[in-house]
Formats: C-alpha cells, structure tokens, sequence
C-alpha cells in the first residue's frame, strides 16, 4: 500500500519527481562512474594465481627513500640469498622493430629472465616456455607472443609454433602463445630470454624484479629477509651498494601508486556533489511537505502514529531514491566511458572498468544511503506537524518557520559550504595548471614533427650500419620542401630512459655520492629542430664519429654545478651510460626539462648517436616545418627507400607534451566539472529556498509594502536573507577548504594550498552567483500587491 500511494503521489507532481530524480541522478551516476573506475584500477584483485603472493622488489635508496631499478648482479645475490620466494626475476621490456610478414611494425618486447612465468603462475595456451637452452642462449633462441597478437598476425593457427619473427636483426622461432589475459609488461606482445650476462655493474640500474612469495612467507617476513640482504651487500661493496637496501611492495599497490591519490580524489569529489545533491532533493521534501500538512494531520487524527506516517514518508522517499539510482546507473555507463577516455595512458587496469556486480551492489547501497540521507530528516520533520494548528490552518505556513525553517536555512548553508570545498579545489587546480603550461620549458616545440623510428640491430656492426641509415635519412629529410632543420634525439624532451653518475677529468669509483645527470643521445640538426639554443661552443657535426675522439655537450645545469665560475669547454666527462672513454665537452647548451615541465631542468650530458651506437638503434627523428602533418607521406617514403625492416610512428612534439600533462589536465577537467555542477545545485537551493520564502511571506511583505516599505527595501530584505545563508556557508566551506586542500599539496605546481587568490575568487564567485539566485525571487516580492496579498489572508 505504501508503495503504491508513493507511486500515485509521484505521478500527481511529475515536475517535482523529474527534478529529484535527476539531482539524485546525476549524483549517483557520477559516484558509480568513479567507483566502476576505482574498482577496476585499486579493488579488484589482478588476474593471476594468489595475485596476493606477487611482489615488486626495488633497490631502495635510503636518503631519499625513493624506490629504483635494479642492477643485475644485485638481483642475483638477492636471487641466491633469499628463502622467502618460490619463484624471482628479472625483466626488460621495451617497443621495438618487428617483422611478423612483409612489412615492419612497431611491437612491445619484454626480455625476462627463467622464472618469470613461474612468478605469474601462467603456462602457454598453445606451444610451450622457453627451454634451458633457448634461456641459456638469451636473446635469439625463441619468443613467445600473446594471445592477441596470435590472433591478428597468425589468424590463432597452431601452424605459428616454429615460424620466425624478424627482429632485433635476425629471424627468431616461435615456440609459445600466452594465454589472452597475460600482457605483464605494459601490454607487452612478445617475450624473449633476457642474457645471462646482461649486467656485470653494480651501478648500472636497468631492470625491474617481481617475485613470488612461498606460501608461508609474509610480506614482512620478505621485507626483512631482504632488509637484511641488502645491508649485507651495502657492506660488501660500499662503493655501489652503500645508502642502498631492498623495498619489496605487493605488485597490485606498486601498480597503482602513481594513480592512488588522484581516483581517491575524485572519489571524494563526486561524494560531496552526491551530498548537495541530498541537501538539494531534502529541501524539495520539505518544501512539498508544506502543501501536505492538512493531509498528514487528517492521518493523525484517524490513529495513525508517528512511525506509520514517517513510514509512509520514507517510503516515497525510497521510491524517488531506486529510480534515480537506476537512472543514475544509465549515466555511470556514459561516465565510465567517458573516464576512460579522459584518464592517462598510464593507469593500469583502465580496460578493466565497467558495470559488474560490485559496481550494481554499490549503486544499490547508494540509492539507498541516499534515501536515508534526503529523506529521513523531511519526515521526521513533518511528522512533529501540531494537528490542532494543521487543521485550523490547512497548507497553510504550518512548516514555513520555525524548526522547518531553519532546516532549511541549514540545508542551503551546507550546500553553499560543500561546494566552496569543491570550488577551492578546482581553482588549485586551475590555477596549477595554467602555471604549468606556461612555464618556460628550454625548446620551441610549435611546429615540430616526431617520427619515433627503430632499426634492427643486434650487434656493434648491426647498431653502427644503423648510424649510417640514420645519417643518409637525415640528409634525404633535410632536402624536402618546407623542411627548415631535421634531428634526431633518442629520448625527445619529457622523456628520460637513462640516467646516472659522472665524473670530471678523471676517472674515479661509482659511489651513491657521485653527481647524477641525465643521459641523452642526439644526433646533428637536433638542437636547432627542437630550439634549444648553443650557449658557448659548437654543436656536433659530421667529425664526431665513432673512430674520432669522444665528444660531448653539457646543459647550463651541470656547468653551474661542476663548473662554477669556470669555463668548462675541453674539459673531459666520463659516465657509465655504455662506455667508459672520456669525452671532451664541445658545448653548452640551454636547460630543458627533460622529465616534464613539472620538473626543474637537471643536468644533462648529451651524447652524439654516432659515437653511441648500439643505444642508437632506436631514434625520433624531428622535423621543423610549417607543413605540418602533410609531410607525413613524403617521411615515410623516405624511410621505405632506405629499408622496409623499419617502422615508423609519427606523433608531434605538441602531443608528447600533452602526455606529459595528462594526469594534471585529467584531474583539473573532473574536479572542474564536478565543482560546475556542485555550484549549479547549491545556487538551485538558494533560489529554492528564497522563493519559497517569499511564497510564505507574501502576507508579511504585503504588510510592510502598505506601511510605506518601498520596492528598494523589499529587494534588500529578501536579497539580505539569501546573502546570509550564502555568508555563512562561505565561512564554514571556507574553513573545511583550507584544512581540506592541504592534501592536494603534492598535485599542485607553483600554487600554494592556501593561495589567498583562489580563495577570494571562490568568495567572489559563489557570492555573485548567490546574488543572482537570490534576485529572482526579491524582484517577484517586490512587486507583490499589498491589498491582493492582505485579502489572502
């Protein structure tokens, strides 16, 4: 009976019913959304055997306590002197060049030591691993593919097992296809052994290791074992190891680190949009109660009590909840679609996200939390009606003062205060944003064209006839029309793939206290496509061969640094980027920011690809033009006349800077949004409530209008009442705010938490709009007619 008198009540105000449930709605949609993502990415367990017994081991470096790759012969002694894993390794993963049929393409290739599969739990679904002697050859005895890229290039045949793939300069058998949810890492296509000799130095730091847990070792027990392991090796060789130990890390928490605190974040945002959309849907009830004051006293006094009546209430309150959940559960499919294509490439497990039974289980308990919240508070409410006053008075204004009043006075103040929270976080993030895009970043990367190549190569000989292709290339781009200045750059700004230690005119021994600095390969041409101005010296050119004396190109950074007041030109650098030889400084160049324009420029040592060949194999050729990606097709051609075993990937120096900036851009945008739509419902409740007022107080205003009140002072009156709701909310949201904002310090660039700026602009903007909201209905009392309004009476 309940239900069907909410459904009939529903049915007699429509415009009230599609008003609550789309608030209520959007709400909802918008926390499933997240959820769904949130699920996928940080709840879910991942899709392996005892996914829980995984882990991550890292060399950990105790000053700073940030957690870094691995050398080879320390993974070895960790391999050897632990108890606490069944299984560990070791691995590489990288995109390289491809040959599957007649032409090349771009694949992702891991290289993993013998228990990698063991640490996964996984066997092949077709073939077989890799076998003693295939590992012990390493690179070149074999492959495995997945499941996917089974499917694509061999058409899911068994026929694939024994073919070769072209690669890495030779042909090299397939013996095994992944099952179809195994790509660990980074989606890899293809997996190779990884040499058994692959590191000899301890201060080279290449690698990353997983492991598995016995199943009666503990994730403590781990850590301590390998605690205790590192500090071993911190004694044994002090010159590589000292300050450095072991952090073991569950690989399902190591995964999400970078992305924890930002789905957090957006969780908590879209909660306090839920909460004003409450506060809004609450204050409709009781505004409608008004009107049902007669109806609730006649129940009273044929023997209905308190709680049947508050039954009744909550009932049509439970109704309006389940269909704006279901509604909402219609959006959250758009917004997980939506987040998805919004989030960063490098959160893991996006895929992943969509409406599962976790994600329906946390619909249904929102709709229903929701009810509670918007719901309880109107019924209790209207269930204290006085049935003497209600029966003398009717519909009258029975609920527009008093404790009714206030509750609703309290409502609008919490939405003005919540959604100043969400205000002042949007305006940090804004604020943080346009800074970083207008920082000074050390290149002009306006009309530059990225053509991310690989050649194959296995070898010295194979890497150098690799230089060689490249050079000729160079030259051919050089020639085309509309092309001003053509380079090469292994790592293009804003991306780092090596770094480390230097010394300065002699060599001396690798120790943590060394100079770190980044290491960088660049070809002729390069500094001039990308902008980077020549501060002192010369750039390299034709003579930096491989056969003539080592050269080198430092940043203004590193000659502050290990130069101070000196010239550094003909001074000798050595580094172990892959080699040893000294290398004279030629030049001086201006600062970039190689690790992303949210990271001050650090040293940098430039190499010429000609003197580094085998890190030289795999180049982004940059190309100045204003023509734009019209010069793709003539690029191309270009590269398919040198050799067809090369792939390309064109990109432009813009959109890898927006990569850069993609998590920032994908947090300002949602917070923006979700802060747009919490103003939107706060200001709906401020009108909301300041007309109503003036509804009810029609009589009074009348009355103040005939005593001579002018149209001015009723404009004031109502307008004043909306300001002090609106002022007090500002000062509660803008205590919560500061204290809130404090945790979004580490998200933020050149923007303090506590910015005075953003926060007037938040008092400014919700006072305006407030203002707004409030101007409405003051207009309408104002132009009540004091003897219509008497005779109502």
């Amino acid at each position: 009976m309940d239900l069907k008198f909410a459904l009939r009540s529903l049915r007699r105000n429509p415009g009230f019913a599609l008003l609550a449930v789309f608030v209520m709605a959007l709400g909802i949609g918008a926390n499933t959304a997240v959820f769904s993502v949130v699920n996928a990415v940080l709840l879910k367990p991942l899709a392996y055997r005892d996914p829980d017994r995984i882990v991550t081991l890292a060399s950990l470096w105790k000053s700073s306590g940030g957690h870094g790759l691995v050398s080879a012969p320390d993974f070895h002694d960790w391999h050897d002197q632990s108890t606490a894993f069944d299984a560990m390794a070791y691995y590489s993963a990288d995109s390289t060049a491809v040959m599957a049929g007649g032409a090349a393409e771009y694949a992702h290739v891991a290289a993993v030591t013998p228990e990698f599969f063991r640490v996964f739990g996984v066997e092949p679904v077709v073939g077989r691993l890799f076998s003693a002697q295939e590992e012990k050859e390493g690179i070149g005895g074999a492959v495995l593919v997945s499941y996917a890229y089974w499917q694509s290039h061999f058409g899911g045949s068994t026929a694939a097992i024994g073919q070769s793939l072209r690669m890495l300069g030779k042909s090299i058998p397939i013996v095994g296809v992944m099952p179809p949810r195994f790509r660990f890492p980074d989606e890899s296509e293809i997996w190779l052994p990884e040499e058994s000799d692959a590191g000899t130095s301890r201060s080279g730091h290449n690698y990353r290791v997983v492991g598995r847990l016995k199943p009666d070792a503990t994730l403590e027990q781990a850590q301590a074992q390998m605690t205790a392991i590192g500090g071993r090796l911190a004694r044994q060789y002090p010159d590589s190891n000292k300050g450095k130990s072991v952090a073991v890390v569950r690989m399902r928490d190591e995964m999400v680190r970078n992305v924890r605190l930002t789905l957090y974040l957006l969780l908590g945002a879209v909660a306090l949009v839920l909460l004003i959309g409450c506060a809004n849907v609450a204050n409709l009830l009781l505004a409608k109660a008004t009107s049902r004051t007669r109806e609730i006293a006649i129940r009273a006094a044929v023997g209905a009590s308190r709680g049947r009546i508050v039954r009744q209430l909550f009932t049509e309150s439970a109704v309006l909840a389940l269909i704006a959940g279901a509604a909402g559960l219609l959006l959250a499919k758009w917004g997980s679609d939506a987040l998805v294509a919004l989030a960063p490439g490098n959160v893991p497990r996006l895929a992943e996200s969509g409406i599962d039974g976790w994600v329906l289980a946390f619909t249904l308990g929102l709709s229903l939390a929701a009810c509670l919240l918007f719901g309880l508070a109107p019924a209790l409410e209207i269930s204290r009606v006085d049935l003497n006053e209600a029966l003398k008075q009717g519909a009258s204004r029975v609920l527009s003062g008093g404790r009714s009043g206030r509750m609703r006075a309290a409502l609008v103040v919490a939405e003005v205060a919540l959604s100043v929270v969400l205000l002042a976080g949007a305006g940090l993030f804004i604020r943080s944003f346009v800074a970083l895009h207008h920082v000074a970043l050390g290149f002009q990367p306006d009309h530059v064209l990225v053509m991310e190549t690989s050649v194959p190569a296995s070898d010295l000989a194979g890497a150098r006839r690799a230089t060689h292709l490249y050079k000729d290339l160079l030259a051919d781009l050089a020639a085309l029309p509309g092309v001003s200045a053509v380079g090469a750059t292994r790592n293009p700004p804003g991306i780092v793939y090596s770094d480390g230690a230097y010394f300065i005119d002699h060599m001396g021994r690798f120790s943590p206290s060394l100079p770190d600095a980044v290491y960088s390969v660049m070809a002729p041409g390069a500094l001039a496509a990308l902008g980077i101005p020549l501060k002192r010296g010369r750039d390299f050119n034709g003579r930096d061969t491989y056969d003539a004396p080592f050269t080198v190109l430092i940043n203004e950074a590193l000659a502050r640094k290990s130069f101070p007041g000196q010239d550094p030109l003909g001074h000798m650098i050595y580094c172990g980027f892959d080699s040893l030889k000294p290398m004279r400084i030629v030049g001086v160049v201006g600062d970039v920011r190689q690790y992303g324009p949210a990271v001050p420029p650090a040293p940098e040592i430039i190499m010429p690809y000609e003197q580094h060949p085998l890190p030289s194999t795999g180049l982004s050729v940059l190309v100045r033009t204003t023509a734009g990606t019209a010069l793709w097709g003539p690029i191309q051609r270009k590269v398919r006349e040198h050799s067809a075993e090369v792939p390309v990937k064109f990109t432009s120096m813009q959109d890898l800077l927006a990569e850069n900036t993609a998590a920032p851009r994908f947090r300002t945008l949602l917070i923006g949004i979700f802060a747009a739509i919490a103003v939107c419902l706060a200001m709906a409740g401020v009108y909301g409530v300041m007309a109503f007022s003036v509804g009810q107080r029609a009589n009074e205003i009348g009355v103040r209008m005939a005593l001579g009140a002018s149209t001015g002072d009723v404009l004031r009156l109502i307008l004043l009442q909306g300001m002090l709701l609106t002022g007090m909310g500002l000062a509660v949201g803008l205590i919560a705010a500061i204290a809130a904002t404090r945790l979004l310090t580490s998200m933020l660039f050149e923007v303090q938490a506590s910015d005075p700026l953003t926060y007037v602009g938040v008092a400014a903007l919700l006072a305006a709009v407030s203002l707004a909201a409030s101007y409405i209905p003051a207009r309408r009392a104002a132009r009540v007619d004091p003897m219509t309004a008497l005779r109502q009476d």
